[in-house]
């Protein structure tokens, strides 16, 4: 009998949901390396990331009744962290990045064929380079899997927007990487 990805962990999050701290440590030994590692390409700063995931699976454990398995515990976890993620940094009021029309032009193609050769340590190295707007754009499209009808409720910006910031976004990183 196959089990449905949804219900991956379903006797620990039920056993959670009465209570049982010793499900709950292990739901967050299971999840907390992954989540800090989603909160990290955000944040960049550890101590931040820290504290966000430890929000995180409060905030998971104190509301584990509104997780009615539409998608895994990790993926319901790992939105929680995301949008943790990005309100700190709205509240820190780091803006997404300024971007001047006439200094990117989306009509240049990108060619994949260029990046899809690159060493792995320069990509990462480029995305860190990135202004922090392209960066939680390319964070959220390419590594974290969002659409961008959801990148644009997350960040509070049109669709239109979230797709031409990944377009510049992508440019620049294939400036950034070219240029190491």
């Amino acid at each position: 009998m196959e089990t449905e990805i949804r219900f991956t962990h379903r006797s620990l999050v039920e056993n959670s949901k009465s209570g049982d701290r010793t499900s709950q440590y292990q739901l967050y030994e299971l999840y907390v390396d992954a989540m800090y590692n989603v909160s990290m390409r955000f944040l960049g700063i550890k101590e931040d990331a820290e504290d966000i995931v430890q929000d995180s699976f409060v905030d998971a454990f104190k509301n584990l009744e509104k997780f009615k398995y539409e998608s895994s515990f990790g993926a319901w976890l790992k939105r929680i962290v995301i949008n943790k993620s990005i309100n700190h940094l709205k509240v820190k009021r780091l803006p997404l990045a300024a971007i001047d029309e006439h200094e990117y032009h989306l009509t240049n193609e990108v060619e994949y064929e260029q990046v899809d050769a690159m060493d792995i340590l320069k990509v990462k190295s480029g995305i860190e380079k990135l202004p922090l707007g392209y960066k939680q754009i390319i964070n959220l499209y390419l590594l974290e899997g969002y659409d961008h009808n959801e990148i644009s409720d997350v960040l509070g910006i049109t669709t239109s927007t979230s797709k031409s910031q990944y377009h510049r976004a992508k440019k620049k990183l294939v400036e950034i990487i070219n240029g190491l």
